[in-house]
């Protein structure tokens, strides 16, 4: 990952490349949504603290997709602007079964 990616339209298939396994990508996909599901309870809860767990479950299970299962380095430790995007992007692509 030495390229310097200038555009996210550039990023997004690199991006790609580094989620080729289904569990880890399935991880994301648990991490992103369970990021949604509390977020919307923090909100309708008032429960503020519990917005310090976002981070912890959205990199978390990513994480340990790259780590176990994809054995590569995350791209967010590079680009973590474009890997947000690119991570909700991907979890959208899913849920519309588009590629």
């Amino acid at each position: 990952m030495n390229k310097r990616f200038e555009s996210f339209g550039e990023f997004y298939p690199f991006y790609l490349s580094q989620h080729v396994n289904k569990t880890c990508r399935a991880l994301h996909y648990v991490g992103s949504s369970l990021v949604v599901v509390i977020l919307i309870y923090a909100l309708l809860s008032h429960q503020w603290w519990i917005l310090g767990l976002l981070p912890v479950i959205g990199y978390g299970f990513a994480w340990i997709g790259h780590f176990v299962f994809e054995k590569n380095r995350p791209a967010t430790f590079k680009y973590p602007l474009y890997s947000f995007m690119a991570d909700w992007l991907m979890l959208f692509k899913a849920l519309t079964s588009r590629k």
